[in-house]
């Protein structure tokens, strides 16, 4: 599985929408006007549960060489009290990675699991157990599995999926990377990462414990971020926030960092484009 093409070979940073462009009315126009705003691509929202129609298939699949991600549905909780909780995150995960490989997605990514009280390492323990059930579920359905699973770093305290806590489970898989939410990790440490050094301390604990394919095959959030006390608030605009895009964007060019970087802010492509403008700048 280490030597096999996972999901699209990236040769350059792409900058992404988080879901349809607001300036957009389907997918359709959703890639046109990503074209004319020089973005690459979006990551497709099923926050709510996996579904799409025909349509819908059609217009991502003939997106040309745009790149598409997917944001898996919010009730996912591996670590629930109750097993049939379990059962139907780990099929909404599934079902998240089969609309991926259906619609030729790079990644896809979710919120993993709160605590509910448990320590670190004991919710750690289950979610390597779960997310074994998962690629094997993937395996067996389709012979090779070729789409990033990625659990994503989380904004609240209360929620599992610090960096630390993503790469010990990453450890364990072949085709599973963290989706790094920068803004996340900044909120949830209130105020802390949010400098070009500590960046690139980020970056090199994801290269010095999953390898440089960490690295050529990143996926990452970024938004401007209100936080308190206990993490996360909301997303912000990246001008009325005191999230530093700059240094980030600097890290993530002289680490020469390869995948997708999707757009969270409330002013999804205004804020893409800003960062690409900069990023490009560099």
């Amino acid at each position: 599985m280490e030597n096999m093409k996972i999901g699209k070979n990236m040769d350059k940073l792409n900058f992404l929408t988080a879901g349809i462009p607001l300036n957009a009315s389907s997918y359709d126009d959703a890639f046109e006007k990503l074209d004319e705003m020089n973005l690459d691509g979006l990551e497709v929202e099923f926050v709510h549960g996996v579904r799409y129609s025909e349509k819908t298939k059609e217009a991502l699949l003939n997106r040309k060489e745009k790149i598409i991600t997917h944001h898996g549905p919010y009730y996912i909780n591996l670590n629930a009290k109750e097993d049939d909780k379990i059962l139907a995150s780990i099929k909404r995960v599934i079902d998240t990675a089969r609309a991926g490989i259906d619609l030729k997605a790079y990644s896809i990514t979710y919120h993993g699991a709160f605590y509910l009280g448990e320590e670190s390492k004991v919710v750690t323990k289950k979610l390597i157990e779960r997310h074994q059930t998962i690629i094997n579920s993937l395996l067996e359905e389709y012979g090779t599995l070729d789409i990033w699973i990625r659990p994503e770093t989380t904004g609240k305290r209360s929620q599992w999926g610090t960096i630390d806590e993503i790469i010990e489970l990453s450890k364990n898989f072949s085709n599973i990377l963290p989706c790094v939410d920068f803004s996340h990790i900044h909120a949830r440490e209130e105020g802390k990462y949010n400098t070009y050094d500590e960046f690139c301390e980020i970056l090199e604990k994801i290269a010095n414990n999953l390898g440089q394919r960490a690295l050529d095959n990143f996926h990452c959030h970024v938004a401007g971020i209100d936080y308190g006390a206990k993490g996360e608030k909301k997303h912000l605009i990246l001008q009325k926030s005191d999230f530093n895009y700059k240094d980030l964007l600097k890290a993530l060019k002289n680490f020469n960092v390869k995948g997708a970087l999707v757009c969270e802010s409330p002013n999804i492509e205004g804020d893409a484009m800003i960062l690409k403008e900069y990023y490009m700048s560099l």
